[in-house]
């Protein structure tokens, strides 16, 4: 089983989503235990403050820190423990791979203005951020990793193979850091609109080597900035991309 703790002022936004889909299936499976924390519980005064003026003026108020601090002490949720926030690494598929691997992790919540720096300085084993965009608070930013990452522990999705042919993950495309291949199902024929004849064939190898090449097709079509990660195409990904033309992009 792999514990995800989330320290959140709004757990019901929280709530309301791990309960359903295959989050929710991981959950009633015994196979994820999420434990949600209202930094509120933690407080001592009759308002259960949780936030406070910035020192030195400002717009706004600040997560306070020991409340947080608190609920940490308190209920001893798992290692690592990350904040989310603007400065922290991107977080992405292999990150996801890497904290499925593990027992559990913690995340905390921002919100307001930030978070008091002493949290990210002596509570936190490091940060995360989901993008260079500004979200009201770190809420959205914690639904996403435990997706991401729930969905790799094993007996989650059921089929293993699925997490495998995805987008980011090496499996019929021969390698990571590749796009998906478009995927269709029946009707074969929908308005006109015909599914690629190799993937009706039955000729395995053949759709093996199309997955491929629409793989680098669509990679090259819609993330440029992968397939330059990856230092262009090989001449073998060449000749592939020349045997099956973009289809579906």
């Amino acid at each position: 089983m792999m514990r995800i703790d989330v320290i959140s002022i709004f757990p019901q936004v929280l709530d309301s989503v791990v309960e359903v889909g295959v989050i929710g299936r991981g959950r009633s499976a015994g196979l994820l235990d999420i434990r949600l924390h209202d930094p509120r519980d933690a407080t001592a005064d009759v308002h259960r403050t949780v936030d406070d003026a910035p020192f030195g003026g400002g717009a706004g108020m600040v997560m306070a820190a020991d409340p947080i601090f608190a609920t940490v002490e308190r209920e001893n949720p798992p290692r690592p423990i990350l904040l989310l926030g603007p400065a922290g690494k991107r977080f992405d598929q292999t990150m996801a791979a890497d904290l499925a691997l593990g027992d559990g992790f913690t995340l905390i919540c921002g919100r307001y203005e930030g978070v008091d720096h002493r949290v990210r300085q002596h509570l936190c084993d490091d940060e995360i951020s989901v993008g260079d965009y500004v979200l009201a608070g770190g809420e959205v930013a914690a639904l996403a990793i435990i997706e991401a990452v729930g969905r790799l522990v094993p007996g989650v999705l059921g089929n293993e193979e699925s997490t495998s042919d995805e987008s980011f993950s090496a499996g019929d495309t021969g390698e990571a850091g590749l796009l998906e291949y478009p995927q269709y199902t029946r009707p074969a024929d929908f308005r006109g609109w015909e599914v690629p004849e190799v993937l009706r064939s039955g000729d395995h190898g053949r759709v093996t080597r199309w997955r491929r090449a629409q793989a680098l097709h669509r990679t090259a079509a819609c993330r440029p900035d992968l397939v330059a990660e990856r230092g262009g195409f090989s001449e073998e990904e060449k000749v592939l991309m020349a045997e099956f033309p973009p289809e579906g992009l």
